[in-house]
């Protein structure tokens, strides 16, 4: 991917190929002082061995989509509190692609969907020093120019499908880095995440009303009443009972 020095104002390493970008961006960073890594950003026109939540692979056709780990060391934020990096991770993408099209919203914990449709994973893996987070890597994994996907995944959409053309994708990829730079940086000299909380509700998926959902007990209806400051998702079913859940624990049934 080809970028101009005078647009991209954040350390980039932009490679041709790789097996997983968070992977080799973890390792550039244990090799490198943490004070020069901070943002640093590793794209990749192709990953051999892209992951995603729950195991899954990422498909991804080569030279067509962003793919791509920034490297954050946000020793301000407590273990705890950790989720809110997901949160701010997130909003930044959901944001720039309101800027392409309408019907963005973000599916908890951290995908992000047009209407119905995947458009975009999101995996953020954490290192702990003590009671704080030391090192947060996140890997983004962007649908933007792919016309045809063959892989099993049920519902993936690229911004090309949904706008009827091609895009830039270093453009995209300063605007959702600036973004997230914005926030990060907001974090870390206010000390809270209320603003960033209020958004990430604001435009969470299937916002309104009650919708299918599936726990170990089975299938549900259920309508979305909050997101706890450690990530938890609360529902309330048909029934007037409130459920909480931990990531890997329910499911949106689509």
């Amino acid at each position: 991917m080809t970028h101009s020095t005078d647009l991209f104002r954040f350390p980039l390493i932009s490679l041709d190929e790789t097996d997983s970008t968070n992977r080799y961006l973890t390792q550039y960073c244990n090799e490198h002082p943490a004070e020069t890594c901070d943002f640093t950003t590793v794209v990749a026109d192709f990953q051999t061995a892209g992951k995603g939540q729950r195991g899954n692979s990422w498909e991804s056709e080569k030279g067509k989509n962003l793919m791509f780990s920034i490297a954050m060391f946000p020793a301000f934020i407590e273990a705890k509190n950790q989720f809110v990096l997901s949160e701010i991770v997130s909003l930044a993408v959901k944001e720039e692609l309101d800027t392409y099209t309408d019907g963005i919203s973000i599916k908890w914990p951290n995908d992000i969907y047009w209407n119905e449709k995947k458009i975009c994973g999101i995996l953020i893996e954490h290192e702990l020093e003590g009671r704080c987070l030391s090192r947060s890597i996140a890997g983004i994994g962007l649908n933007v120019n792919q016309e045809v996907f063959r892989s099993n995944a049920p519902n993936p959409v690229s911004l090309r499908q949904i706008t009827g053309r091609e895009h830039d994708r270093a453009t995209l990829l300063q605007g959702i880095l600036t973004r997230l730079h914005r926030y990060y940086t907001q974090l870390q000299q206010e000390g809270n995440s209320n603003t960033v909380d209020m958004r990430y509700h604001q435009s969470l998926f299937r916002r309104e009303g009650y919708h299918p959902y599936q726990d170990n007990d089975g299938r549900f209806m259920a309508r979305l009443l909050r997101v706890e400051p450690d990530g938890r998702l609360v529902l309330e079913d048909e029934g007037g009972r409130e459920r909480s859940y931990l990531f890997k624990q329910v499911q949106h049934i689509l």
